[in-house]
């Protein structure tokens, strides 16, 4: 099937306001790498930080578990559509409450209601109407309009500061375009009912089906993400403090990671996707790892930084598109919902658990420390790739 064709199956512009929404929901998630900045302003520090974006880890970990089960009961679509107001109340609360202690770990806590929700099934979304030789490259687009969310959440923090206005005023911004994106959602649950395209009863996770996905090639992919997801959330969480102590404008790393991931994801994985995906990984995980090395030795040179965060933008974000694919297409017949919600759940594990260690290490050994521990992470991810072409080449000899 061509990918005109697969377009066709969510016709009517479905597609699209599928990615737009996205868009808008994840600008809440975007202005979350403002916390430092907005905790410094109260007199708390890195530690304090990480530990309120953390805070989103445990209700993350369980609305991804349940997420299935919401959308069987009620669809997809709608399911988003409620996890917008869950942004919304987020971004309102990092505005309003005026506490750095447990009044924002509550805030954090919502967070994560709605952007867990909103992150397991918007793949799910996709999968479900795409075909499996077409999914890395539908998975790409709608992580091209999430990352531009993300990306554009900090940039505008940084425009509101520059006019002079409180950092306050980007999560104001990201309430109300949870709110937005969330009303889109439900538009396409209405679109989709009417269309007969709602989907059956299948995407339920249980302790069998998660041990399943857990002895088959997808976990490879879903240990992937989750150390992926731990050196963006490190990067990402306290770029405002690596900015900081090296003299940068941290909007240049936003806007260097953002537009490479975005245009890497756009228009440069209908490539990807048609090479040896396990080659592909080797370049991509090589990249991120010589993106770290570059924050590490770059510390005088604005040119230099931008390069290593657009050097991470096409590592991360490639890598990213290519494991989402290999999650649905490597799970087990029948079980394709269910290795797409362990692989969420891996990805917020790292991308929110990993900030608390990397406040810590800041406050208690520095900037430097954090990166060289987001450089064993990316080690890793590496290591596990070498290790996926090894023994394919001992099988086939």
């Amino acid at each position: 099937m061509s990918d005109a064709v697969a377009q066709q199956r969510v016709d009517s512009g479905e597609f699209t306001v599928l990615c737009i929404g996205g868009f808008l929901l994840s600008i809440a998630y975007g202005v979350t790498f403002l916390i430092p900045v907005l905790v410094g302003k109260g007199g708390g520090d890195e530690a304090l930080a990480g530990l309120i974006i953390s805070a989103a880890t445990v209700s993350t970990v369980i609305l991804v578990i349940l997420s299935g089960h919401i959308a069987d009961a009620i669809g997809s679509a709608r399911a988003v559509a409620v996890s917008g107001l869950f942004l919304a109340a987020s971004g309102l609360g990092f505005a309003m409450v005026p506490s750095a202690g447990v009044g924002l770990m509550t805030v954090g806590f919502i967070l994560g209601i709605g952007w867990g929700t909103f992150y397991a099934l918007g793949p799910l979304l996709v999968a479900a109407i795409i075909e499996p030789e077409h999914r890395i490259r539908f998975f790409a687009l709608l992580s091209g309009s999430m990352m531009s969310g993300i990306g554009v959440g900090p940039i505008i923090g940084r425009v509101a500061t520059g006019w002079s206005m409180p950092i306050e005023t980007a999560f104001l911004f990201a309430s109300l375009s949870s709110l937005a994106g969330g009303a889109l959602y439900f538009l396409l649950h209405i679109r989709l009912t009417n269309a007969g395209k709602i989907l059956p009863h299948v995407n339920k996770i249980s302790f069998g089906a998660a041990r399943r996905v857990i002895a088959s090639p997808a976990i490879y992919s879903i240990v992937m993400v989750g150390v992926g997801g731990a050196i963006f959330g490190g990067l990402s969480s306290f770029q405002t403090s690596y900015a900081k102590a090296h003299g940068f404008d941290y909007s240049l790393f936003f806007i260097g990671f953002m537009s490479s991931a975005i245009l890497s994801r756009l228009f440069a994985a209908g490539y990807v996707v048609k090479k040896d995906p396990f080659y592909s990984l080797l370049v991509l995980t090589s990249l991120t790892l010589a993106s770290i090395l570059l924050f590490l030795m770059v510390t005088s040179s604005a040119l230099g930084y931008l390069c290593a965060a657009a050097m991470l933008g096409l590592g991360y974000g490639l890598t990213y598109s290519v494991i989402n694919g290999l999650a649905a297409n490597e799970a087990p017949a029948g079980l394709m919902p269910q290795s797409l919600l362990l692989f969420s759940l891996a990805y917020f594990i790292g991308v929110f658990g990993f900030p608390l260690i990397a406040g810590k290490l800041i406050v208690s050994s520095g900037i430097q420390t954090m990166l060289y521990a987001v450089l064993l992470l990316a080690v890793v991810n590496l290591a596990i790739v070498l290790f996926r072409l090894a023994y394919r080449a001992m099988r086939a000899s």
